[in-house]
């Protein structure tokens, strides 16, 4: 199988679909939306509910909370209520006010309504001041 230089985890890694749509976001986060690679993180592991866990990217702020939630997945898989779901799940632990979901094709923001469990969709990339 061919692999793919994972720069935030500094490994060569197996290039499955999920995996160029991560690496593609990560290349897009940095070379268009100008997030540093030491603000991010590829496969952020944690615990919920005494599982493991992984988040595809976390981006973090200055404060290095997380702030921003990217969840891949392969193309042609649906972006629909179980993706979002997922991400409403990692960000209980998470915390993060921006979530965006992708499958390469299609892209998804939110954002956190508040401190509640509420969430907006959102038409573009919210500015995120790092």
């Amino acid at each position: 199988m061919d692999t793919i230089f994972d720069p935030l985890r500094k490994i060569e890694v197996p290039l499955t679909p999920e995996e160029k749509v991560r690496q593609d976001v990560i290349a897009w986060l940095r070379d268009t939306e100008g997030i540093p690679e030491v603000m991010m993180a590829s496969e952020y592991g944690f615990r919920y509910n005494g599982r493991q866990y992984r988040a595809d990217v976390v981006v973090f702020g200055r404060d290095a909370a997380p702030l921003l939630l990217v969840e891949c997945k392969a193309p042609g898989v649906r972006l629909d209520r179980n993706v979002l779901e997922q991400g409403i799940r990692y960000n209980r632990v998470l915390n993060v006010r921006y979530m965006m979901f992708t499958n390469g094709e299609h892209l998804c923001f939110c954002e956190r309504v508040g401190q509640g469990p509420e969430y907006r969709f959102l038409s573009q990339i919210p500015e995120i001041r790092i």
